[in-house]
């Protein structure tokens, strides 16, 4: 096993996209909104072009070091937990003091590296949920147990399911707060407000 592919991606995941283009914006993203470093809260506070680079770039954090771990001849094992260190390095960057994001874009990344088709599932969960209650972080949350599912439906219980497990449970862990906020009613709704919540 190579540790020291594994240190990289974490150190890659780390990187605050987020919080480096809101600055570029004029903005620190982690005083005013949700705080938040990820592209939900980018969206809400420069704007969705800022927001669709955080969320092209957060997601890149997750595919890349995968795609570059494999391309570079990495054992399988090795490839898998380049996406899940990838992944802890963006909900806990060392350069932020391992105070980072939820992880939804960079949980992307890594899906699409595992299952595309998955993927797609968890897309139209996110779209369906998001457009029927107006919850952007219920939707997070339902597309990634989708995209679980579906990853253990198609491939079985190995390698591929229980990355996807640990990522699934690493975004509900980082979403506690917001899930407390939908039990008690007090989730901000896109529906309630203009721009995006979660």
């Amino acid at each position: 096993m190579n540790y020291l592919a594994i240190f990289l991606a974490y150190l890659v995941g780390a990187i605050p996209f987020g919080l480096l283009l809101g600055k570029a914006a004029g903005i620190d993203v982690r005083t005013s909104g949700s705080r938040n470093i990820g592209a939900t809260n980018v969206t809400r506070l420069a704007g969705k072009k800022f927001g669709a680079v955080t969320l092209l770039f957060d997601a890149a954090k997750g595919l890349l070091p995968m795609v570059v771990a494999q391309a570079a001849g990495a054992r399988w094992q090795t490839v898998l937990l380049c996406g899940a260190a990838a992944l802890v390095g963006h909900c806990y960057p060392v350069y932020l003091r391992f105070r980072g994001g939820k992880g939804v874009a960079t949980a992307l990344g890594v899906f699409l590296f595992l299952d595309i088709v998955a993927v797609a599932g968890g897309i139209a969960v996110f779209g369906m949920a998001v457009a029927l209650s107006g919850y952007v972080s219920l939707g997070s949350l339902l597309a990634a147990l989708t995209v679980s599912a579906l990853v253990w439906i198609r491939h079985g219980l190995g390698d591929y399911f229980f990355l996807a497990l640990f990522v699934t449970a690493l975004i509900w862990l980082k979403h506690h707060e917001n899930i407390g906020r939908l039990m008690r009613g007090q989730e901000k709704s896109f529906k309630k407000k203009k721009g995006i919540a979660g």
